[in-house]
């Protein structure tokens, strides 16, 4: 949780892109392509799974925060004007280095989590995902105790505390065989985390507030951010007090299906081949009816299977024939994934639900302007809070489909889609209070996803290669964004803005409409009212359904899997 918080500082590109401008006498279009450089830093992580596959995680995190520390830190020498400035590619290329560290520490704390809790995936991943989006709030205000007349110190900042957390952390991130230390206890310590996050969301909504409308001293700015470091140590209580407590372990039977997973590693005997393969006959041989019955009677019913046909294969009275490649649930490569229907459709569906959500969130500006809100920093503000709260919430949720129903996790995504599709609506119609309304049901859509596509492919594709395929999955957030927000919201909104400038002001032109149209000729177009994205946010509405229909389909090919998978644990 605390290395999730360092895994927010691409969120914090808003506030150091001014002083960069000014600096460098950047104009929009150079701090645009900074920008694009920052996604794409924040989402490409190829090389960041690759290595988690290959180096203990601590290596991992250690080449995260070299990377962090060396690209912002280039850049606060160069606008602070202690090095000579460098060409726009370099510039795009140093922010690409430093935020792209960011993809170290998300896979590390990800990877390491989903082993060490496997009954908790969508729990854990909600809430690492969730302290991922408040880094920059946190960040923030931490910012603020320093109280420095020189915002380039923020960026230095930004450079130095992310490695100081990291290398402090970095040995103790690591798979512990968490399948083998799961406790009655783990429901009741995961409800105190979950209280923890909720907490720390009000406050720091609370202190967003306070600190905007009020003029507060810097001694109580100081005690604001004494007060949210506490919120954020509390957590340590739980494994401090567990550390000195011995509860029972779980039943043997639950403990080998938890460790089904992890121990399908590059060490595996034959035997344990020949099992898999005896597995993969069962699936095959099995009659249809048998995943209807309760689960304990499903269990005995394959447990009698798998013995008959492991005797026929010994006697050989049945030829085994092996299998090509893994089956849903076990350990896939990258290639492997990519070639399976199943592995598209949970891209496609996050590309159009995700990508659409990160659509308002890149324009939450410039559609309040267009509604007449004068404040548009309330609604950057709320949609971060209600991003956070759909990402625990989400993994909460997804977790009581999975664990109590053994149900497959993306019906709460269906659902989460359903509910941006109603969100995108509103924006679209432009009623009284729409943007509050429609901020609250997208940014819980939207954060939703980041809960509980990791889990999900983690339980599909297994956990061998779970960073590489986690980081491929979220390449489809800039693209959804590169196409719904860079090409189809931006040209709508060109083109309606366009349609405005064209109108004459009251039916004529005048002396003073012409020579404002003139002097004003240079600045960009603004469009006013519920027009200037009502088509787009129809689009956004409709490719969100479009993606719960896909997550549905999903749903209906594994929900054999996730039987199989929950099914025996609800024994």
């Amino acid at each position: 949780m605390w290395i999730q918080t360092c895994a927010g500082i691409g969120y914090l590109f808003g506030s150091i892109s001014p002083v960069i401008k000014i600096s460098l006498n950047y104009n929009q279009k150079q701090i645009a392509r900074l920008g694009v450089a920052k996604d794409l830093g924040d989402s490409v992580g190829f090389l960041a799974g690759t290595l988690c596959e290959i180096l203990p995680l601590w290596a991992a995190l250690l080449v995260g925060a070299i990377q962090n520390f060396l690209g912002y830190g280039w850049v606060w020498l160069i606008v602070t004007r202690r090095t000579a400035p460098l060409p726009l590619w370099a510039m795009c290329i140093l922010i690409f280095v430093g935020t792209n560290g960011e993809t170290y520490f998300n896979t590390a704390a990800l990877v390491s989590c989903v082993q060490n809790f496997p009954k908790s995936r969508g729990p854990v991943v909600g809430i690492l995902k969730g302290f991922a989006g408040l880094g920059g709030a946190i960040l923030t205000q931490i910012y603020a105790v320093i109280h420095s007349p020189d915002h380039a110190s923020l960026i230095f900042m930004i450079a130095v505390a992310p490695a100081m957390v990291i290398i402090a952390l970095m040995f103790i991130i690591r798979p512990v065989g968490g399948h083998r230390q799961v406790r009655p206890s783990d429901g009741l310590s995961f409800s105190f985390v979950y209280s923890i996050c909720l907490l720390l969301a009000s406050y720091l909504m609370g202190v967003m507030i306070v600190e905007d409308v009020v003029d507060v001293s810097q001694n109580v700015i100081v005690i604001f951010t004494a007060i949210l470091f506490v919120i954020l140590i509390i957590p340590i209580v739980i494994p401090i007090y567990l550390s000195f407590t011995q509860e029972p372990r779980v039943v043997p039977e639950e403990e080998a299906l938890l460790s089904q997973s992890g121990d399908q590693g590059p060490g595996r005997s034959e035997h344990d081949d020949g099992q898999e393969i005896i597995f993969s006959e069962v699936e095959e041989e099995k009659p249809k009816g048998v995943d209807l019955l309760p689960a304990l009677e499903r269990q005995k019913r394959i447990a009698q299977l798998q013995v008959r046909l492991a005797q026929a294969a010994a006697e050989g009275a049945v030829r085994i024939k092996r299998r090509r490649g893994p089956r849903r649930g076990e350990d896939f490569t990258l290639v492997q994934a990519l070639i399976k229907a199943d592995f598209w459709l949970m891209f496609f569906s996050l590309l159009f639900g995700s990508g659409s959500g990160l659509t308002v969130i890149d324009n939450l500006g410039q559609m309040s302007q267009s509604l007449g809100y004068e404040n548009t920093h309330v609604f950057v503000s709320m949609i971060s809070i209600w991003n956070f709260l759909g990402r625990i919430g989400g993994g909460y949720f997804s977790e009581i489909i999975v664990r109590d129903n053994a149900y497959p996790r993306h019906a709460a995504m269906a659902i989460a889609q359903v509910v941006m599709a109603f969100g995108h609506f509103f924006f679209a119609m432009g009623w009284p209070g729409a943007m509050y309304i429609g901020t609250l049901l997208v940014g819980l859509g939207y954060g939703a996803h980041w809960a509980i596509v990791p889990a999900a492919a983690s339980e599909l594709f297994g956990l061998k290669n779970f960073g590489a395929l986690y980081n491929f999955l979220t390449i489809a957030n800039p693209a959804g964004s590169l196409v719904f927000s860079g090409l189809i919201a931006s040209s709508i909104y060109d083109r309606e803005a366009e349609k405005q400038a064209q109108q004459p002001h009251e039916g004529h032109l005048n002396l003073a409409s012409v020579l404002t149209s003139f002097l004003n000729m240079d600045e960009p177009l603004k469009c006013e009212g519920t027009i200037c994205f009502f088509l787009t946010s129809l689009i956004m509405s409709g490719l969100c359904i479009v993606a719960a229909v896909l997550s549905m389909i999903l749903v209906y090919r594994t929900k054999t899997v996730y039987a199989n998978l929950y099914g025996r644990s609800r024994t």
